[in-house]
């Protein structure tokens, strides 16, 4: 078919428009990709950081921005899957064009998706990655981490667990990849529990556990006799096998620790299947309460407001590293990664809580941290949204709590890593 002189000039004119169109969309806009579980068995984690990130998305645009540049949230779903997260993304930056990529859910998620992002020069913040390896053995240079780790929520357990189990004999139920066992390592360590010969675990698999292994599992914890039962177990798994714990008598029997607790989690369980199990977390929603943080007060009203649910340690880490990014692109008045990174190492910020600080040789968010217990059922549903959980029954700061630069530095060591964090 042959093309008129008028139609080709007008295809000509189209071409410069939408190419005009680009270049300013561009011009106006930072992409930021959000690599989350919008399914599998984090899920609930998940759409809490969905949530927090489109409010705080919202809240930066209407402020001006990053540097004038509006945000674009682009979202992959992980669903919790290391392989499917790499993936996410590798397309997040070669296609999607993302600046930053944050989020989580699982620590083999994290590392698998910091490692894409370190390969293409790109900063990933992990939001919810609780596993050690995460800034020790995995660390890299664009890697940080807003969260504790999993060191962190055992030292901060060791004081209520040596108090309260001292001699006690324990059983372990693990998630069978990075997060669970660095989980079950700290637990032992800070608990004096190290003899797996006599302390026993039962591994279940991550992702794909089903209620037949937690079955399987709980039924060798009951014939060990052990008294306390840790689940390092993390979502619906950890719902699902505390729900089964209480069905089978456990809880009569044994005292139940869940290390690494959250809001969403606590919800899973209900409030019957929750009461007086022992974990530890880096916020909940009542803290800005109890310790008068007025910012932290502002997000919980406004996100409660919003979805009519309490926001969780999951919401509050997205919505934190939001900011964290924004700020540290204005003060290094570039989006290049290396200048950012620059910005962040070292710096100290107040967001939800009180004072932490992006610490230099590790990128690990050094922040308070809290031992709860889960409050009883008749106490859970006075609350106008029946979340309100957790009673605090010890907290230690960020130094106290976080791996030392020795004891950082001989687990590189001993993983043959180098001993400063690399590009």
């Amino acid at each position: 078919m042959k093309i008129s002189f008028s139609m080709k000039k007008f295809l000509f004119i189209l071409a410069g428009l939408l190419f005009m169109f680009k270049t300013v969309f561009a011009g106006e806009y930072i992409k930021i990709g959000l690599n989350y579980p919008e399914t599998g068995p984090y899920s609930v984690q998940g759409l809490a950081q969905l949530r927090a990130a489109d409010m705080g998305v919202e809240e930066i645009n209407a402020s001006g921005g990053i540097s004038g540049k509006k945000i674009q949230l682009v979202r992959r779903d992980s669903k919790s899957d290391a392989r499917l997260a790499k993936k996410n993304v590798e397309d997040l930056i070669d296609n999607e064009g993302c600046e930053m990529i944050f989020g989580g859910s699982a620590s083999s998620v994290a590392i698998a998706g910091g490692k894409a992002a370190r390969s293409r020069g790109k900063i990933y913040f992990g939001t919810l990655t609780y596993s050690n390896a995460t800034t020790g053995v995995d660390g890299h240079k664009y890697m940080f981490r807003e969260c504790y780790s999993a060191w962190m929520g055992a030292k901060v357990l060791s004081r209520y667990l040596k108090k309260t189990f001292d001699g006690k004999k324990y059983f372990y139920i693990t998630a069978d990849y990075t997060w669970g066992r660095t989980t079950e390592d700290s637990i032992r360590i800070f608990s004096d529990t190290e003899d797996t010969g006599i302390h026993k675990r039962m591994l279940t698999p991550f992702p794909g556990a089903k209620s037949r292994d937690f079955k399987r599992a709980l039924t060798i914890a009951k014939a060990s006799k052990a008294d306390v039962l840790v689940l390092a177990l993390f979502g619906k798994d950890m719902a699902e096998a505390l729900k089964q714990a209480t069905a089978m008598g456990l809880k009569k029997k044994m005292s139940v620790v869940v290390p690494n607790l959250t809001l969403g989690m606590a919800v899973g369980g209900g409030p019957k299947v929750m009461e007086g199990v022992v974990g530890a977390l880096p916020w909940y929603w009542k803290i800005p309460y109890i310790y008068d943080y007025e910012k932290g007060k502002r997000f919980v009203e406004k996100f409660s407001d919003k979805y009519g649910a309490y926001p969780s340690t999951s919401a509050a880490s997205a919505y934190t590293i939001l900011y964290e990014y924004k700020n540290a692109v204005e003060r290094a008045k570039t989006f290049e990664s290396k200048g950012v990174i620059g910005a962040l190492k070292g710096h100290k910020y107040f967001s939800l809580k009180d004072e932490q600080v992006w610490r230099e040789f590790d990128h690990q968010s050094i922040q308070t941290v809290y031992a709860v217990k889960c409050k009883s059922q008749k106490e859970v549903l006075k609350d106008k949204y029946n979340q309100d959980y957790f009673e605090i029954i010890d907290k230690i700061t960020g130094e106290g709590a976080a791996r030392t630069r020795d004891e950082w530095i001989a687990a590189r060591k001993s993983a043959g890593k180098s001993l400063e964090l690399e590009w």
